[in-house]
């Protein structure tokens, strides 16, 4: 028998990935919306909260890559 093993161990939520990048949380919100679940983005729920943005390891990567386009190209990211 062949079963799929998820090895995502851990992920950050978007609060934490925002400080840790020395941006804007509200800014980041916007440019995380290009990172797809299949790179590794996802949503948390929680018991006390709406649920949370969160990201793998692989997802910050593709995040950051995002960032470097839209602070070169600004016009890209509409509000």
């Amino acid at each position: 028998m062949t079963c799929h093993i998820n090895k995502v161990h851990h992920v950050t939520i978007i609060t934490k990935v925002a400080t840790d990048l020395g941006q804007d949380e509200d800014w980041l919100r916007d440019v995380a919306n290009g990172v797809e679940v299949e790179d590794g983005a996802m949503w948390v729920s929680a018991i006390d909260e709406d649920g949370f943005q969160a990201f793998t390891d692989f997802s910050i990567q593709r995040l950051i890559e995002f960032i470097q386009g839209y602070i070169e190209y600004p016009e890209l990211l509409k509000r």
